[in-house]
């Protein structure tokens, strides 16, 4: 386990005479609070049949006020990346975007929220995310986060180091992983934010399905050939990236072996025609269809807040809604609201989500 602060070098002329700029990352973004960049080395992940690091990078934002002050104790927000993300890249600056770490400094500067640490989860695989499950496939991305990520970061910074004083939230695969690991892992954290979270399998995902099964043919369906030319390509084609976002799924869902690209995929490759018990084996996993089962973890968190855009690419607001519905009809209470939006650029519900988050957990 290593620790160290981001770090940018401006270079300009040579000067003997003084001495050179440094700017951390964090004065880089314009925080007021300081961002760390943590390395773990976990077991989890080790070994894992994609060859993926086992050694990941955990961005830690404190709030300001927390180096002068060396008694209080905050609580945390960790937050998960969606599909073709990683921990780096949520906390990368981009033009006219707000990124998580500056959305949660603005809010603290502003008094929209109360100072808590922001802590990142990195769930990239070579597939393009692991949906943060555990697989034989991928490596166990659940375990990494619940059983390594949270005692790492209680260990090396002032939390409130109980279920009460932390929060899980995400987008997109990052909101899928969120509602799977409240109800995957309950007694871990008090209160969960799904962003057009990955859910009502049924319409987000058989339309790909064609697309897929043609890619492959011309791969002789074989799954190493597709990922092996995939890598090499400098601009994939939409159907390459339709391709390889299914068969990072299919890594989660329903992984054949510990055996690099061996996975069942939810269609026969050669026909196309769907495979109904291996779909069956994704819709276990699906939000939608589990919650049913779930009162009982779902009931025991302080705030369940679910939202997405109407005009969502993958039908995600149907499965928005499903969700706050089947909550309901447990006769739990659920935050759920829908914007004017599609899928992508949605870094402002951060805005909505985080100080209703911290607002429902302990006080130092």
């Amino acid at each position: 386990m290593h620790r160290a602060v981001l770090r940018a070098r401006y270079c300009g002329p040579l000067r003997r005479s003084a001495p050179p700029m440094e700017m951390t990352y964090g004065e880089l973004l314009g925080l007021s609070g300081r961002l760390h960049l943590e390395k773990l080395e976990s077991e989890a992940l080790r070994g894992n049949a994609l060859g993926d690091a086992h050694v990941r990078p955990i961005p830690v934002y404190t709030p300001p006020g927390y180096d002068a002050d060396a008694s209080s104790r905050y609580p945390v927000l960790y937050v998960l990346h969606g599909y073709t993300g990683s921990a780096l890249g949520l906390i990368a600056g981009r033009a006219w975007e707000t990124n998580v770490v500056q959305w949660a400094d603005r809010l603290i500067r502003e008094g929209t929220m109360r100072p808590v640490i922001v802590a990142i989860v990195d769930g990239w695989t070579r597939l393009g995310g692991s949906q943060y499950v555990d697989s034989v496939h991928n490596g166990n991305y659940a375990t990494y986060a619940v059983e390594e990520v949270i005692p790492f970061v209680d260990r090396t910074y002032r939390t409130i180091p109980r279920a009460g004083g932390r929060a899980v939230l995400g987008k997109s695969s990052g909101g899928f992983g969120s509602m799977h690991l409240v109800m995957e892992h309950p007694g871990t954290f008090a209160a969960v934010a799904s962003h057009s979270g990955d859910s009502y399998f049924q319409y987000a995902h058989p339309p790909a399905f064609p697309h897929v099964q043609r890619t492959l043919e011309r791969f002789n369906f074989s799954i190493r050939a597709f990922v092996e030319a995939f890598e090499q390509k400098n601009k994939p084609a939409q159907s390459d990236f339709h391709t390889i976002e299914m068969l990072g799924y299919a890594a989660a869902y329903s992984p054949r072996s510990a055996t690099a690209f061996d996975l069942d995929l939810p269609f026969d490759l050669r026909t196309g025609e769907l495979r109904e018990e291996v779909f069956a084996r994704w819709l276990s996993f699906d939000p939608v269809e589990r919650i049913a089962h779930r009162g009982g973890e779902l009931g025991e968190l302080r705030l369940r807040y679910i939202d997405c855009g109407r005009r969502d690419e993958y039908g995600l607001d149907i499965g928005a809604r499903l969700m706050a519905e089947r909550m309901r009809e447990l006769g739990l209470e659920v935050r759920h609201e829908e914007f004017d939006d599609d899928h992508r650029n949605v870094g402002y519900r951060y805005a909505v989500s985080m100080p209703a988050l911290s607002a429902v957990l302990d006080e130092d």
